[in-house]
C-alpha cells in the first residue's frame, strides 16, 4: 500500500509540475496558447471568408433565377396531318397509301384512328416585350402548324408565328396577353470570357431548368446556320443547354439577356460541356425588323471581303495584319459609291474593331438599309475614313455575287492580285470563277475554277451585274448563251442552257 501511495504521489507531483511549465510558458510572450490561436485564426477567416464567397454567388445565381422565371416560357409545336392532308388536291389525295383516309380521314370525314395534331417538337422561349412578343430558335417552331407557349403560371397559349429568319436561326412570336415581364436586354460585345452566365430553359420538358457556367469562348463560327450560310457569331458557354434548351435566354448575373442557347457540341446529344448561344447584339435587329416589318430588311456593303491571315497579307502586300479584305466591288453599288477599292482593308465600322470578315459581315447586315456607316480603312498604308450608305440585302442584290442563284458558282471581277493568284498575266478585264458547285448551270456547262469568263452574248463582260442580266435576258427568251471563257492558255466557248 505504501508503494502505491508513492507512486501515485510521484504522478501527481509530475503532473503539478507539468502544469506549472505550462502556466509559465502561456504568461510568456509569443506562448503556447497565443501561438496555436495566432496559427488558428487566419485559417477560420480564411475559411469564413470562402463561405461567404460561396454564399453570395449563391444568392446571385438564385436572385437570377427567380428575376427570370416570369420571363422564360416552354415552347410546344405540333403538325396537324389531317389539316395537310386536307389541303392537297385532289389527285394527289387519291395517290395516297391504301387506307390512309380510312384511318386519319380525308380533310373533309374524320378517320377512325387519331387525327388529333401529333407533336413535333419542345423547345424554349423568353418575352421581351410586356405585350406577348417572344423570341426563339426558327428550328423549335419551323414547318409547325400549332405553336403552344407555357407561361410560367402553367398557362398554355396558342402562339402566332410573326416571322422567322432561317439565316440566324430565330423567330418571334406573339402570344395574346398584357402586362407580361420582359427580359432586360444586355450587351454581348461587352461579356467576356471568363464571365458568369445562366442557361435557362426546359431541356427534356423540365420547365424552369437553370445551369451555371462561363463564357467559355467569343465569336465562334460553325458552319451550322441555314446550311452554313447563315450569320453566325456565337457565343461559347459550358453551362448545360440540352435538347429542350433551344430558343431558351443566355443571362449575366444581373438577369440582362445577352444570348439565345441555340446549339450544343457533342457526340452523345446531350450536353458535353460546349454548348453556343446567338448573342443578342446579332439578335437584337432582327428581333426589331420582324416586329416593325413582318420580315428582316438587312443592309448590303456590295462587296466581296476576306480575312486577313498572314498568307493575304503576303499576297496581296498589305499593311496591316488584321481587319477584313476587300476583294471586289460591284459597281454601282454602295461600297463602289464610297470608292471602295479592291485591296483596302477595313479596320473599324462605326469605331467598331473588324477583327474578320464575317463579324464585318454580320454587322453590316444588322444595320438597316439606308443607314450610314462610318469605316476606317487602311489603303496600301495610309489610313482614311470613309463613309458608306447601305442599300437593302435582297435575293437580287446577292445575285450580283453569283452566289445562291443557277449559276451555281461565285464569281469575282478581275484584279492583278486574283489574276496572279490564278497563274494569268497581263489580264485586265473578266470574271475569274473562284468556286463551282455541283449543281448549276457553271458546272452543266463545265465551268471550272480559275476559268474567266471574257465574253457573254458577243459582249465584253467586267462585273457580276451585267452578266447576271445578260443571263436573265437570255433566259427570258429561252435562248441558250454563249460565254467565251478563258483557261490557262487557251480560250474556249461554253454554252449556258
Amino acid at each position: 500500500m505504501h508503494q502505491q501511495w508513492k507512486r501515485i504521489s510521484l504522478v501527481l507531483a509530475a503532473a503539478w509540475v507539468a502544469t506549472l511549465l505550462v502556466g509559465v510558458m502561456m504568461s510568456l510572450p509569443g506562448g503556447i496558447n497565443r501561438d496555436a490561436h495566432a496559427d488558428q485564426q487566419p485559417r477560420n477567416d480564411v475559411a469564413i471568408a470562402n463561405l461567404d464567397t460561396a454564399q453570395d454567388m449563391s444568392t446571385a445565381f438564385r436572385t437570377v433565377a427567380e428575376m427570370m422565371r416570369p420571363s422564360v416560357v416552354s415552347i410546344s409545336t405540333r403538325m396537324d396531318i389531317a389539316a395537310r392532308v386536307k389541303s392537297l388536291p385532289p389527285n394527289l389525295r387519291r395517290q395516297l397509301p391504301p387506307g390512309f383516309d380510312e384511318y386519319f380521314g380525308d380533310g373533309n370525314q374524320p378517320g377512325r384512328g387519331n387525327r388529333q395534331p401529333q407533336q413535333q417538337g419542345q423547345g424554349s422561349g423568353v418575352i421581351v416585350r410586356a405585350d406577348g412578343y417572344i423570341l426563339t430558335n426558327n428550328h423549335v417552331v419551323e414547318n409547325a402548324d400549332i405553336v403552344t407557349v407555357e407561361l410560367t403560371s402553367g398557362v398554355k397559349i396558342d402562339a402566332e408565328v410573326v416571322g422567322t429568319d432561317p439565316e440566324t436561326d430565330l423567330a418571334v412570336l406573339k402570344i395574346d396577353r398584357e402586362g407580361l415581364k420582359a427580359v432586360p436586354f444586355g450587351d454581348s460585345d461587352a461579356i467576356q470570357v471568363g464571365d458568369w452566365v445562366l442557361a435557362i430553359g426546359s431541356p427534356f420538358g423540365l420547365d424552369q431548368t437553370v445551369t451555371a457556367g462561363i463564357i467559355s469562348g467569343k465569336n465562334r463560327v460553325q458552319g451550322i446556320v441555314d446550311g452554313g450560310e447563315g450569320f453566325e457569331d456565337f457565343l461559347q458557354t459550358d453551362a448545360a443547354i440540352n435538347p429542350g434548351n433551344s430558343g431558351g435566354p443566355l443571362v449575366n448575373l444581373r438577369g440582362e439577356l445577352v444570348g439565345i442557347n441555340t446549339a450544343i457540341l457533342s457526340r452523345s446529344g446531350a450536353s458535353a460541356g460546349i454548348g453556343f448561344a446567338i448573342p443578342v447584339g446579332l439578335a437584337q435587329p432582327v428581333l426589331n425588323s420582324i416586329i416593325e416589318n413582318g420580315d428582316v430588311q438587312r443592309g448590303f456593303l456590295g462587296a466581296q471581303v476576306a480575312d486577313v491571315t498572314p498568307e493575304v497579307v503576303e499576297e496581296f502586300g498589305l499593311k496591316v495584319s488584321n481587319g477584313a479584305l476587300i476583294r471586289g466591288v460591284l459597281e454601282g453599288q454602295p461600297a463602289a459609291n464610297a470608292k471602295l477599292q479592291p485591296g483596302d482593308v477595313i479596320l473599324e465600322t462605326d469605331g467598331r474593331p473588324v477583327t474578320s470578315s464575317s463579324r464585318l459581315v454580320n454587322y453590316i447586315a444588322s444595320r438597316a438599309p439606308g443607314d450610314s456607316v462610318q469605316m476606317k480603312i487602311d489603303r496600301n498604308g495610309v489610313v482614311m475614313q470613309i463613309t458608306v450608305n447601305l442599300q437593302e440585302r435582297t435575293d437580287q442584290a446577292m445575285a450580283m455575287f453569283g452566289k445562291g442563284t443557277a449559276w451555281g458558282a461565285e464569281l469575282e471581277p478581275v484584279t492583278p492580285q486574283s489574276a496572279e493568284r490564278y497563274g494569268y498575266a497581263n489580264l485586265e478585264q473578266g470574271l475569274i470563277v473562284t468556286s463551282v458547285s455541283d449543281q448549276g448551270i457553271a458546272a452543266d456547262a463545265g465551268m471550272e475554277v480559275g476559268d474567266v469568263i471574257e465574253e457573254a452574248a458577243g459582249r465584253p463582260i467586267n462585273s457580276v451585274v451585267q452578266l447576271t442580266q445578260i443571263l436573265a435576258e437570255a433566259q427570258r427568251q429561252q435562248v441558250p448563251l454563249r460565254v467565251v471563257v478563258r483557261r490557262g492558255n487557251a480560250r474556249t466557248m461554253l454554252v449556258i442552257r
